[in-house]
């Protein structure tokens, strides 16, 4: 079926929809993709004060994906720098820590989502969103390194999981048959609404306030000069080396080029440093 294109009041309703249906989503139990299972069993876990890191250990294993990846993670050189290879899970959970484990499970659930037959029509969109995410994970990565303001791994994959909110939006766009034949109307819709989603999914998961104030304010525009002192700096800052652009002509506030330009000219001094690191991750995550 042929659908006319929307314009004026027509397209900001067809918009609305989709929104009010994931505010009813999100004021309930959230319908996540299959692919964050783990990661909502995680959340079940870590809920109990009580849990213990052999419950996670055994949790991690039955899922083989998950597993790999952490163990790939962990023998990285990033994160092992003795060369003694680790092969167990629950040795990799002592030396990554719980945060980096939750992070990694949310990184390769949005892998596995964005690979869905249904995200297939969105796929050019979805791909320059993972690249875009690992470019910015890798970033993330190395101004932590230089600026010591808080833990590489941990900013790392902070990065990887700032677009959250736009991935899950292409999930549930796709499930609009209108919206599936206009995907400037979906770029819209993605890049006006995908922080303040992607903090919610990720208040439902569990995941650490900090890590939340900074997906929610990445795109934000900073008034006045950037000097990195917290997560959220890190990730703004990242955001925009890793070619933040390509969503700023779908945004509705005014976008200060100079100042991005300010941003670029201040922290772009690692370009080599950082191409070596998402190499890196790109294998991992492969």
């Amino acid at each position: 079926m042929k659908y006319e294109d929307k314009v004026g009041d027509a397209l900001k309703q067809q918009r609305f929809q989709m929104l009010q249906d994931i505010a009813e989503e999100l004021s309930g139990e959230i319908s996540f993709p299959t692919t964050f299972d783990l990661t909502i069993r995680l959340r079940d876990t870590l809920s109990n004060p009580d849990w213990t890191g052999d419950q996670v250990a055994e949790l991690l294993k039955v899922e083989p994906l998950i597993s790999s990846r952490l163990l790939g993670l962990v023998n990285s050189a990033a994160y092992n720098t003795t060369g003694s290879e680790i092969t167990d899970i629950k040795t990799a959970l002592v030396r990554l820590g719980i945060n980096i484990v939750r992070n990694t499970a949310l990184s390769i659930a949005i892998q596995q989502m964005r690979r869905a037959k249904s995200l297939h029509v969105f796929k050019d969109l979805s791909q320059q969103l993972w690249d875009h995410s690992i470019r910015t994970a890798s970033t993330a990565y190395v101004l932590s390194k230089h600026y010591g303001t808080y833990n590489p791994d941990e900013a790392m994959l902070a990065g990887m999981i700032h677009d959250i909110g736009a991935f899950y939006l292409l999930y549930r766009a796709s499930q609009y048959e209108e919206l599936i034949a206009r995907p400037d109307t979906v770029k819209h819709l993605i890049f006006r609404w995908h922080e303040g989603i992607g903090s919610l999914l990720l208040e439902t998961l569990g995941v650490p306030e900090e890590i939340i104030i900074a997906i929610r304010e990445h795109d934000v525009p900073r008034p006045n000069k950037i000097i990195i002192k917290t997560l959220s700096d890190i990730i703004y800052v990242a955001n925009i080396l890793a070619g933040s652009e390509f969503e700023l002509g779908f945004i509705d506030y005014n976008v200060n080029e100079q100042k991005l330009y300010e941003v670029i000219r201040e922290y772009d001094g690692m370009t080599e440093e950082v191409d070596q690191y998402e190499n890196e991750l790109r294998t991992i995550f492969s």
